[in-house]
């Protein structure tokens, strides 16, 4: 398989959609409704319109399942791109605001940096290897220093700490590095 060559699962996953399997779409909500609410979620920051875009996408993956092109990247690159215009297109809506990336309103652009570089930030430790995920997770968000995270792991202290760095230099990417297949060339027509 060619380097940039699609998962398997990505090119049959869009083939069974095209073909308009049920099942399918079934399946690809079970996989990626988690990203999708929480990415929406945490731009939009209400509940009931984070449900409104996850509706909203799966509801265009279904009507437009050749709009994915395997060669740009993965099904789940896509479905994050996805949200994160419909999402963008909310808050424009919600501050009034048209399409238009020239027009501006009170902080709307901070605030969906923010959200962006948030969703990225998820999106990086989701994708760390679990021991990685796992020291960050007892450090940062159970609140365990690096030799109370030794211990719950079962590895040497000097390990912890290995894996908290690389952690925190995978993270500290967020803010600066573009979110793999978050920003390729359009997909068939917009959302």
């Amino acid at each position: 398989m060619a380097k940039n060559a699609p998962p398997r699962w990505d090119r049959k996953m869009q083939q069974r959609l095209a073909r308009g399997e049920a099942a399918a779409l079934g399946e690809l909500y079970d996989r990626f409704a988690s990203l999708v609410h929480s990415q929406a979620h945490r731009m939009l920051d209400d509940e009931t319109a984070a449900d409104l875009v996850t509706r909203e996408v799966f509801g265009y993956v279904w009507e437009n399942p050749n709009a994915y092109d395997p060669q740009e990247g993965s099904m789940r690159s896509w479905v994050a791109r996805l949200t994160h215009r419909q999402s963008v297109r909310r808050l424009r809506e919600e501050n009034g605001l048209r399409d238009d990336p020239d027009e501006d309103g009170s902080g709307l652009e901070e605030r969906v940096h923010r959200a962006t570089v948030a969703a990225r930030a998820d999106y990086i430790v989701a994708s760390m290897p679990a021991p990685l995920r796992a020291a960050l997770e007892l450090a940062y968000i159970q609140r365990r220093d690096y030799r109370q995270t030794a211990a719950d792991l079962g590895v040497t202290e000097d390990e912890a700490r290995r894996r908290l760095r690389l952690g925190l230099q995978l993270l500290s990417t967020a803010h600066t590095r573009p979110l793999e297949g978050m920003s390729p060339p359009g997909y068939g027509r917009p959302l």
